[in-house]
């Protein structure tokens, strides 16, 4: 525990001191801000007499990603990054009456990551970084909704390297000491009690970002995230069990975006990404989205 205050000390005493730096010495190079958001939906319609058994439906989703970058001081840069996503599903019955649905959640995401290096001019930079991950709402019990959980936190200290930089683009990589707290508001009864409850680990966290811009249309996104634990906070409560050694395993989260303008304000996106974590499936998860929509660049 002495070691998950240490880290906390350090990421706090990062985020305060790029905070205090916003208005520091305006002659410094200005903020590289960047924000977009997007809003993509699609339609279908079935009449009476059509044939197939196919349903109509209407989809929305909704994206936000921003970010801030900025060399504070010669030997300190801090850059924040934040992505939110959520969308709906709505289908037709097949029936005469053809009642639509309920939404259900089909897209949800909150995921803010701040990151502090110290840049030396060294083959490698030290760094500090926070991130929170989230989602708006949790509907997999339709008769209870919790909203903003699980939160996992991460803090973790390190050293990190940038290949490749130019203009928009960039390829870096972070390997240090994590630390993460999981904390779940858990349906425990019947009765639709709840209950809240906090999960620690540490281990070893490689992160890898890489941004590039093909061609004025062309763009591509992508994180790779590594996770390697070394403790955990429960390993009592599974000792004996068939579970006994998954919290033992490589995490990982691989998320990719092809991003294409057609034009100022319409784009097409193509975002895969592969998870892999032992405690929740022992097979990898995969998501695929493919969606044309309107894109509004606010920064």
């Amino acid at each position: 525990m002495s070691l998950l205050k240490t880290v906390g000390a350090m990421v706090c005493a990062i985020v305060l001191f790029a905070t205090s730096s916003f208005a520091a010495d305006e002659s410094k190079p200005a903020w590289k801000k960047s924000l977009m958001v997007d809003i993509t939906t699609t339609q279908t319609s079935y009449s009476d007499s059509w044939v197939g058994g196919e349903a109509g439906s209407v989809n929305w989703v909704g994206n936000l990603n921003g970010s801030a970058e900025k060399q504070l001081k010669e030997w300190f840069n801090f850059k924040s990054t934040l992505k939110l996503s959520f969308g709906q599903t709505m289908t037709q019955g097949a029936d005469s009456v053809k009642h639509w649905s309920k939404p259900k959640k089909s897209t949800d995401l909150i995921d803010w990551e701040n990151v502090g290096r110290f840049t030396l001019q060294k083959s490698v930079d030290p760094f500090a970084a926070f991130r929170l991950e989230s989602q708006f709402l949790d509907a997999s019990v339709e008769a209870k909704k919790r909203f903003f959980t699980p939160i996992k936190l991460t803090e973790s200290v390190g050293i990190a390297r940038q290949f490749y930089a130019q203009e928009k683009d960039e390829v870096i990589s972070r390997l240090g000491l994590a630390l993460r707290q999981i904390m779940k508001n858990t349906i425990v009864d019947e009765q639709l009690n709840t209950e809240d409850s906090t999960l620690i680990d540490g281990g070893i966290e490689s992160v890898t970002d890489v941004t590039l811009t093909f061609n004025e249309r062309l763009r591509y996104t992508g994180k790779l995230t590594l996770y390697k634990a070394l403790y955990f906070s429960n390993k009592d409560e599974v000792k004996g069990t068939e579970f006994e050694d998954d919290w033992k395993a490589i995490d990982v989260n691989w998320e990719n975006i092809i991003s294409a303008s057609l034009s100022k304000i319409v784009t097409v996106n193509l975002y895969a990404q592969l998870l892999y974590d032992k405690e929740v499936s022992r097979k990898g998860r995969f998501k695929e989205t493919l969606a044309i929509g309107f894109v509004f660049k606010m920064l």
